[in-house]
């Protein structure tokens, strides 16, 4: 009874391992930060004349210093385009352009979302009646060029890294808790402290340079300087690498305030890239973050010292393992504590945990933090028995730091947040033909709703068309939205049948709800004909 107490079944370890490998190999390839809510011209729309510019409007502000956007035509030809224009706040870019002739023509962004990440896409808009015309939905939008090999390569990084950072930081704050560490302890310390600094010098390289490079693709070398110099996420990259080199030189310092300055001041500006930069509570979103890496530092440099010492010295792991026990302890209910406020802080809603991959994650996170703390109170057990911390338990708590550091590291490159898309519905019929959409689709702001009915042409053109939106979450009165007729025609036409537009602007979804657009539209014999669909936005 008493081994098996002390020793955390395989079979759990092994599927708890499976469940991490699966929730990582089926993430998503993109996981954008900065969400493109509306491009101008529309993505896929076929134009009559060409548009005077291209305007890309996103869900947070983007850096103003760096990134690149390029419009090529069907033979990759590179139009020239006017200077790039920040408004709204920083959510929109602008560039004027010039006069287009008939053809296919793609646009390509590389900016950087206000959290500092990357991202970069692709669409597609159609000018007149080019030769060879493709219709526009084989132009799929891409929501990141980061894919494949290059991604996983990206995402593999940033788990090294991680690792690296909390290892070198935890490794130098053990240091500063420990008066008068044995030789044996001594010796543990210095020998990981320099794995730790250079597999940080190493990875921090690696990963701003691949970041760097994705940004920064297709424009020359000389241009990078720029985004080092002008943006808040070039510059801070720029603060990590001198703070690393800084590393190097705070272990020859025996003061054990320049270890603490060190990782207080790396750490700190580490909590500046990510998630909690682009939250509305940027204060309280950063503090609970730079708070969620100290206490992952102090269990993952703790974990790494009394695995080193257990296999060094036994009698030293027991002495060590007292410490560690308590400091761990502490630095889990820390963690737990500091997670679940930035969880509820980045959620509006918890029920949006069940509608990512980054919510998908957490909770596997979860699991594996109850995991560690009842591997933790076997450990405490254990070594109150016999002075000695148990091998096994030590391995499977070192295993599920892995897991959990993958997870953390993956996690910052999720949107903690579903994505509000453009909606499009589109239906056929043999009494009406259906076209709907809804761009931005987003609460709170202005929405540009348009509206294209195909009648058969014995029915003549709508006698009236009108269309309600119905709130499924709150039964309110419906929103009558205020149609004005069109005049352009709708890409498709359909023999044998006549087409009408509608469009609208304004602030017709005023929050958060699952959505039923109504459409009632009456024809010359005053038959009324009826379409419904349903949307989402969060």
């Amino acid at each position: 009874m008493t081994a098996n107490l002390h020793t955390l079944p395989k079979r759990i370890l092994a599927a708890l391992m499976l469940l991490v490998v699966l929730a990582l190999t089926l993430a998503p390839q993109a996981f954008a930060h900065a969400t493109l809510e509306k491009t101008v011209p529309a993505a896929n729309v076929k134009l009559a004349e060409s548009p005077p510019f291209v305007e890309l409007s996103f869900n947070e502000a983007v850096e103003p210093g760096a990134g690149s956007l390029e419009v090529v035509d069907s033979k990759s030809s590179p139009i020239k385009t006017g200077d790039l224009v920040l408004e709204n706040g920083g959510t929109t870019l602008k560039a004027a352009l010039p006069k287009l002739g008939d053809g296919v023509y793609s646009v390509s962004y590389h900016i950087i979302s206000e959290d500092g990440h990357p991202v970069s896409g692709t669409y597609a808009f159609v000018v007149g009646n080019p030769p060879d015309w493709k219709d526009g939905e084989t132009f799929a939008v891409q929501a990141n060029s980061s894919k494949g090999m290059q991604q996983n390569v990206l995402y593999a990084v940033r788990v090294l890294y991680y690792a690296a950072l909390l290892l070198a930081t935890g490794i130098a704050l053990w240091s500063v808790f420990i008066r008068k560490p044995s030789d044996s302890l001594q010796s543990a310390f210095k020998r990981l402290s320099v794995i730790g600094m250079r597999a940080l010098l190493l990875t921090v390289l690696v990963h701003i340079f691949l970041q760097v490079n994705d940004l920064m693709k297709g424009q020359p070398i000389s241009s990078w300087g720029s985004l080092f110099t002008n943006t808040t996420t070039g510059r801070a990259w720029l603060e990590l690498i001198a703070l690393v080199l800084l590393g190097f030189v705070a272990q020859r310092f025996k003061e054990k305030f320049v270890s603490l300055l060190w990782v207080v001041l790396l750490l700190g500006v580490e909590s500046l890239i990510g998630h909690a930069a682009a939250n509305d509570q940027k204060v309280l979103t950063i503090a609970f973050d730079f708070i969620h890496l100290i206490a992952s530092a102090v269990w993952a440099g703790g974990l790494a010292v009394l695995l080193y010492v257990w296999y060094a010295d036994r009698k030293e792991a027991g002495r060590f393992g007292a410490s560690f026990s308590r400091g761990a302890l502490i630095a889990l209910v820390v963690l737990v504590i500091s997670g679940v406020t930035m969880t509820l802080l980045f959620l509006p809603k918890l029920s949006y945990l069940w509608l990512t991959t980054w919510g998908g994650l957490l909770t596997v996170k979860v699991v594996l933090v109850a995991a560690v703390l009842v591997t933790g109170t076997l450990l405490r057990l254990r070594m109150k028995k016999s002075g000695f911390p148990a091998g096994s338990l030590l391995k499977a708590d070192a295993v599920m730091m892995a897991c959990i550091v993958a997870i953390a590291a993956v996690f910052t490159y999720m949107s903690p947040l579903p994505p509000n898309e453009p909606y499009n519905f589109h239906q056929m019929g043999e009494d009406m033909h259906v076209t709907f959409n809804v761009s931005p689709n987003v609460p709170g702001g202005d929405n540009t709703i348009s509206l294209h009915v195909w009648l058969p042409e014995a029915s003549g053109a709508p006698k009236s068309v009108i269309l309600r939106l119905h709130s499924d979450s709150k039964k309110d009165a419906p929103i009558d939205i205020p149609l004005v007729k069109d005049d352009s025609q709708p890409n498709d036409a359909f023999p044998g049948y006549l087409s009408a537009s509608y469009e609208a602007t304004g602030p017709f979804l005023p929050y958060a709800s699952k959505w039923t657009a109504e459409i009632r539209v009456m024809d010359q014999d005053d038959n009324e004909l009826v379409r419904e669909t349903k949307f989402r936005n969060y």
